[in-house]
């Protein structure tokens, strides 16, 4: 299989459409407990179809979403995780009177699942028969509709102009029956996690689309439900009667069966896809992936036996992990999964499967950034004690720092716009590294912005490596918001004592687990020690050993090395971790000309990911300041100039070395298929 799928049809625009649920998932954090006693709930993306779609977009697969979310905190939510994931939203209505469904979820035990669902006159179930779009339906090559949606007349007219859309294009049209009895209104309210009522009306609503459809996915319950008998024989063969769509059976850990034809007597004389031998942590969510998996294969039109094969793997990863769409594996760590196995019954517990699922599945980021650091605190301490200046001081100069790098970027996007720089070196992205202790307004004021945030935890100046929030580290970490990136200083030598390196390592490796543990990326910040003597080889080696304790963080802040240090650093990185997000060169209070020999020294390095750079650009600035020779305004005019100037070094490096001949280049840190 191939890790870069290419797609087979290209005259059509997306793979597949889903169109029914799309709301917010709720799951408690405390695993065994009744949903009565949960404390604590991780908010994900939910509803089946928006989960499929994120599931088969992570497969590299075209998808668009199909259905409404509230005007509100949770429909933004829902429409910017799927945006995130590559999913196509602009048929993804905003409703203005309703809200986004939520759903409540419990992991109690391997046969407990407690659901609560929130979905009364909710977003997605006011999608009406006018808001289908034909000519979006037939730019696609499959569509998939939530059984949960031919529920409520409304629902069910648009679930069926959408379908008689998709024929009439030729568009193909797949049905998961997404048996819910609760939102059948079959049972009360508080039994969300039944799976299974018998109801004739049910039953007759969902033959009555079947006609239309081209591939049928259920469980053997969602089977007897659309059969209209618990006679599973008896029940494929009603649904044959009436459709001569792919049946596919799911039937938990001994795979699935498909019948593509007539129905035999017996059961096994179906096309068998093969289970995988895994423990069953969390059930909700696993279909979702089946038919993100299955829809891999199948609509590409590749052999039944692979589709069912991709459908199963994908089932295994999720039901291992905890939540839905956040645990839909990517292409990468299912090709992985099915070519090499693993000896983990939990897969959650595979460190190279976890590895794969995280670094393949993250938020893309611009192909370079172009970060002013300025989470400095011992520094700016000293500064401030020398002029007699108050701690409170240092809060107010990192604002005007701030004001500098929005402020000199903007310049520079303006100015470069307006005059038609669109050179081969593309305008690196904005960012900043600003800390919790001085720079707290700037970090919520930034979050959420688009601009990269890098944060610190190591206490300044500590070697051995101590965090500012001592061994609570983890839970200092989830109170912040999940964009912002871990970075951590390590003052590490390779040829370090060792008693003092493995303690260090052993620090880092806590760090590792915290940042897995609330879903932050990692960037370690290595600069060995200036009293030590180094060479080409130092940093290389001191990544080695990072590597060799199994951590990989997501990003390395490294002194810019000479050429031979960069080809063993390139070497150790994509030997130990092919999707690193790269490198970032760091300032260290080096001149401008210094840093422009570094740059140059990583342009066509296709690691290098651009600057994280600080004092070079404000720290005389900030003595100024401090000493009241520059007034607010002047410091933020300075640092930006600097900035500015900065940025243009490096793109002058880019296009330096883009114009050598033989030089490598990288135009993309996009790591997913």
């Amino acid at each position: 299989m191939s890790l870069n799928p290419q797609h087979p049809d290209k005259t059509r625009s997306f793979d597949v459409l889903c169109l029914g649920r799309a709301a917010v998932d709720l799951y408690g954090e405390q695993i065994g407990a009744r949903l009565e006693d949960v404390q604590t709930f991780a908010r994900y993306l939910g509803g089946s179809p928006a989960n499929t779609a994120v599931g088969a977009a992570r497969l590299g697969l075209r998808v668009g979403m199909i259905s409404r979310v509230g005007d509100e905190h949770n429909g933004r939510f829902v429409r910017e995780s799927l945006q995130r994931e590559g999913v196509d939203v602009s048929q993804l209505g905003i409703d203005p009177q309703r809200l986004t469904a939520l759903v409540f979820l419990g992991l109690k035990d391997q046969d407990t699942f407690p659901l609560l669902f929130y979905r009364r006159h909710c977003a997605d179930m006011g999608l009406r028969a006018e808001h289908i779009a034909p000519a979006y339906i037939a730019t696609a090559r499959a569509l998939l509709i939530s059984g949960t949606h031919l529920s409520h007349p409304d629902t069910r007219e648009a679930c069926l102009c959408a379908m008689r859309a998709a024929r009439a294009a030729g568009t193909r049209v797949v049905l998961d029956i997404d048996y819910r009895p609760v939102l059948w209104r079959l049972t009360s309210p508080g039994l969300g996690e039944q799976r299974y009522v018998a109801s004739q009306a049910v039953s007759g609503e969902i033959q009555s689309v079947l006609s239309l459809c081209d591939l049928v996915v259920g469980t053997e319950e969602e089977v007897h439900i659309a059969g209209g008998t618990e006679d599973t024989v008896a029940a494929l063969r009603r649904i044959r009667e009436v459709s001569p769509a792919l049946i596919v059976m799911k039937r938990g850990p001994m795979g699935c069966l498909a019948f593509p034809g007539a129905i035999a007597d017996e059961l096994e004389q179906g096309v068998q896809g093969p289970g995988f031998p895994v423990e069953v942590f969390n059930v909700l969510g696993a279909g979702d992936a089946f038919m993100a998996g299955l829809l891999r294969g199948w609509v590409r039109d590749e052999p039944l036996s692979d589709a069912l094969r991709y459908a199963n793997a994908c089932g295994a990863l999720v039901v291992s992990r905890h939540g839905c769409a956040p645990a839909m594996p990517s292409w990468v760590e299912l090709n992985h999964f099915l070519t090499q196995g693993s000896r983990h019954l939990r897969l959650r517990e595979d460190p190279v499967l976890e590895h794969l699922h995280r670094s393949s599945t993250r938020a893309a980021v611009p192909p370079f950034l172009a970060i002013l650091a300025f989470d400095h605190r011992a520094q700016l301490e000293e500064l401030a004690a020398r002029f007699g200046a108050s701690v409170e001081r240092i809060a107010r100069f990192k604002q005007l720092v701030a004001q500098a790098a929005e402020q000199g970027y903007a310049l520079e996007k303006t100015g470069q716009m307006s005059s038609g720089l669109n050179g081969a070196a593309a305008l690196p992205g904005p960012g900043v590294i600003v800390d919790g202790r001085y720079g707290a307004s700037v970090l919520n004021r930034l979050t959420g912005t688009g601009v990269w945030i890098g944060r610190p935890v190591e206490r300044p100046g500590s070697r051995p490596l101590v965090f500012e929030d001592g061994e609570q580290l983890g839970l200092a970490l989830r109170s912040w918001p999940a964009e912002q990136v871990v970075k951590c200083l390590l003052s590490h030598h390779p040829d370090d004592d060792a008693g003092l390196a493995r303690q260090q390592i052993a620090t880092v490796q806590l760090l590792a687990q915290a940042c897995h543990g609330t879903g932050h990326e990692l960037l370690l910040e290595l600069i060995p020690p200036r009293d030590l003597p180094g060479g080409s080889d130092t940093v290389a080696r001191g990544v080695q050993q990072i590597y060799d304790a199994g951590v990989r963080p997501d990003w390395w802040k490294l002194p810019p090395p000479d050429s031979k240090g960069w080809a063993l650093l390139t070497d150790t990185i994509t030997r130990h971790d092919p999707f690193c997000r790269g490198v970032l060169l760091l300032g260290l209070e080096a001149s401008e000309e210094q840093l422009w020999l570094g740059f140059r020294a990583a342009a066509g390095q296709p690691l290098c990911k651009g600057f994280a750079v600080g004092r070079t650009l404000f720290a005389e600035a900030a003595a100024a300041w401090f000493a009241g020779e520059l007034d607010d305004a002047a410091v933020v005019a300075e640092v930006a100039t600097r900035y500015r100037r900065l940025i243009r070094l490096w793109q002058d490096s880019q296009e330096a070395a883009m114009q050598a001949p033989g030089t490598l280049q990288t135009a993309t840190q996009e790591t997913r298929p």
